[in-house]
């Protein structure tokens, strides 16, 4: 912590590079499934959304 009380972020950078990495991901898999203008809005709202998605399935299989 720096000298305000403050966490200095270093070190932070490693979860934004995976969830960057897994938004192009998810941008180029959706995008290759849509198919009008409508579909491209929504894959790149999906692409956004990936982790809760992913949470929300994971949880669903477990709890079935």
């Amino acid at each position: 912590m720096s000298s305000n009380g403050r966490s200095s972020g270093v070190g932070a950078g490693g979860a934004g590079a995976v969830y960057g990495l897994g938004f192009i991901g998810a941008l180029v898999y959706y995008w290759q499934e849509a198919e009008g203008f409508w579909w491209y809005l929504w894959a790149i709202v999906e692409a956004f959304l990936w982790p809760a998605f992913l949470v929300y399935d994971l949880l669903k299989y477990i709890s079935a």
